[in-house]
């Protein structure tokens, strides 16, 4: 399958903006073969902390919000799958429980999942909830994926459990501001046996400014493709690799204390 890590400025707390942006990345990493196109964290409304705890009514997010409408449409143009990022409205449909969410739609427009942030990091503790489970699970065109994001990524159980549950891909949506810490994701390959995509934020956010460089990594932690700091899509084939890594194989195991 081809599929795509999506990368561009999100315009600061403009959801109709970015979601507009988006639809425009996903038309063309579609013309250029992708099948599922993958967005950083907090795409929709730029990682901008203090903005979405000022008014979370406002920016928090379900998955048929009417401002999500060019995503959703998109996907049905162009018959591609799309995983965005933002507030997720909590469990009552309100900002109550606003959780960090990727929500996974289908070529059709339609949810296919979403996945809930479990791990994290600094300030979004005490502004969002965390996910119950780490990583999410969804089957899309043969193929097994798992759902991470950001400091999810700092922690080698939630890549090891996706490959152990049979996973075939891993998708990591983040907003990281050092470019040492995209390249993390090649051994995390390696050390899995996954496919691994990164999605990353480019652009300033809440007192930090992400460093770009998505890409995507075979299951050996061969670079299939990768982006600097322009905007744009990185798209190559993933689900080539057979089975997974073999037991016992090192790999990076600190966790990374920095975004």
């Amino acid at each position: 399958m081809i599929v795509a890590a999506a990368q561009f400025p999100s315009a600061s707390r403009d959801i109709e903006g970015n979601a507009a942006r988006m639809a425009t990345l996903l038309a063309e990493a579609a013309g250029r073969g992708a099948e599922l196109v993958v967005f950083a964290e907090l795409a929709l409304t730029n990682y901008e902390l203090d903005a979405i705890a000022a008014a979370p009514e406002r920016y928090a997010l379900a998955p048929e919000d009417p401002r999500l409408a060019p995503v959703r449409d998109a996907c049905r143009t162009a018959g591609v799958a799309a995983v965005v990022n933002g507030p997720g409205r909590g469990p009552a449909g309100t900002a109550d429980g606003m959780t960090i969410a990727s929500f996974v739609y289908g070529p059709d427009g339609a949810l296919l999942t979403r996945y809930d942030k479990h791990h994290l990091y600094g300030r979004e503790n005490g502004l969002f909830t965390a996910g119950t489970d780490a990583g999410g699970r969804f089957t899309f065109r043969g193929l097994k994926f798992a759902l991470a994001t950001c400091y999810d990524n700092a922690f080698p159980e939630v890549a090891e459990q996706a490959a152990a549950d049979g996973c075939q891909v891993y998708l990591a949506s983040s907003f990281h501001d050092s470019v040492e810490r995209t390249e993390q994701y090649a051994a995390k390959a390696r050390d899995t046996g996954l496919d691994v995509l990164l999605a990353n934020g480019v652009g300033p956010g809440s007192k930090s400014v992400a460093c770009g460089y998505s890409g995507i990594w075979a299951a050996d932690g061969t670079g299939l493709a990768r982006l600097a700091d322009e905007a744009g899509p990185a798209v190559a084939e993933v689900g080539r690799a057979a089975g997974h890594a073999a037991a016992g194989a090192e790999g990076i195991r600190e966790r990374v204390n920095d975004r």
